[in-house]
């Protein structure tokens, strides 16, 4: 069974059973154990995988990381891990940062189970960083993701290998997150920039305002443009003349993109869901304004809406009868926030009782 499949079965574990894993040990045992499983490493192995690894750092004695991943006596991957619950960030990691100075690891992993941060020494050689160079999470594991999770496997570990890559990995990353604050909120220097291209005349204010709107329009036309190229060409490659024959119907067929985080939204929804009825009764249906998250596949039967398809803003959309409360959405994480309206509304739903 290659990676791929087994990151697969972990994520619909991972949405079945996240919402009742609530303390660290059953995020542990659930998930993270499945996953460094997953990688090739044998957990039931104490000289592979060894769990409460101990080590003596300065004054501070008994200190444990809930998993260190051996070859031998060398520790090469340090893992900590928190609740399902737990938003990660920087403050989790103390006991990574004293133990990466001290132990022969060069990788370290924070996790909940559901989210995974991969920290190297990118900057300062035996100092973990203090951002990470990796991360993915089990709500949406995109096939680049497996791609980099191979190098951290048993067969095909090379720790110089993925420090080297750690630094393009990183730099990648930032990049990408700079071009996504462009993208939905231009910077003076980005329209500046481009404006100077296009445009002769004096950039006044009102002319900059007027291109960053341009801007971003312009910026998500080309995006849905060059995803609906690649998925017309996947289409015609693995069914020629399905969709050929009528180029209007094509291009309708063509305007409906589902985007990875409306599947990251939906399987959030689903995992909320789970806690009243069994999460194959939660259908994801996407439309041209929106994506419909319905209750066994009914059209009748909205459990909520994703407004995701503007660049700048995202709502979820939550029900009572026939009106929707749309509720601004900063990340997808916020969707957590709305549990108590998404499971009211399938109490009012389902006329027959939850399971």
């Amino acid at each position: 069974m290659d990676l791929a499949t087994r990151l697969a079965e972990l994520q619909k574990r991972t949405l079945e059973h996240r919402e009742v894993l609530l303390t660290e040990e059953a995020a542990k045992t659930a998930l993270v154990m499945p996953f460094i499983q997953a990688l090739g490493y044998d957990v039931f192995n104490p000289s592979e995988v060894v769990p409460e690894y101990t080590a003596d750092v300065g004054t501070k004695k008994g200190e444990k990381v809930d998993y260190a991943i051996c070859d031998g006596k060398k520790v090469m991957i340090l893992v900590e891990c928190k609740p399902s619950s737990s938003e990660l960030n920087i403050n989790h990691a103390g006991q990574l940062f004293r133990y990466f100075s001290v132990t022969d690891a060069r990788l370290a992993i924070l996790t909940n189970g559901v989210n995974y941060q991969f920290y190297t020494d990118v900057e300062r050689p035996n100092r973990m960083d203090d951002k990470p160079f990796f991360t993915f999470s089990m709500d949406a594991i995109k096939p680049t993701d497996v791609k980099t999770l191979e190098r951290f496997g048993k067969t095909g570990f090379d720790i110089e290998k993925i420090i080297q890559e750690a630094g393009n990995l990183k730099l990648q990353s930032l990049l990408r997150k700079e071009l996504e604050k462009e993208f939905a909120e231009p910077s003076e220097e980005f329209i500046r920039i481009m404006a100077n291209r296009v445009y002769d005349g004096r950039l006044t204010s009102a002319v900059k305002e007027s291109f960053g709107r341009l801007l971003v329009g312009s910026i998500s036309t080309l995006v849905r443009d060059l995803v609906n190229e690649r998925l017309s060409s996947a289409l015609k490659a693995s069914n020629p003349g399905a969709a050929g024959d009528d180029p209007a119907e094509a291009e309708g067929v063509m305007e409906v993109v589902t985007t990875a985080e409306e599947i990251s939204g939906f399987h959030i929804v689903q995992a909320i869901a789970s806690k009243l009825v069994h999460p194959k009764r939660i259908i994801m249906r996407d439309a041209k304004s929106y994506c419909a998250i319905l209750l066994d596949d009914n059209n009748r039967k909205t459990v909520a809406r994703l407004h995701f398809n503007g660049m700048t803003t995202k709502y979820l959309g939550t029900f009572t009868g026939k009106d929707e409360e749309r509720h601004l959405i900063a990340d997808m994480t916020d969707i957590y926030q709305f549990g108590t309206q998404i499971e009211q509304r399938l109490r009012e739903l389902d006329e027959g009782g939850l399971s």
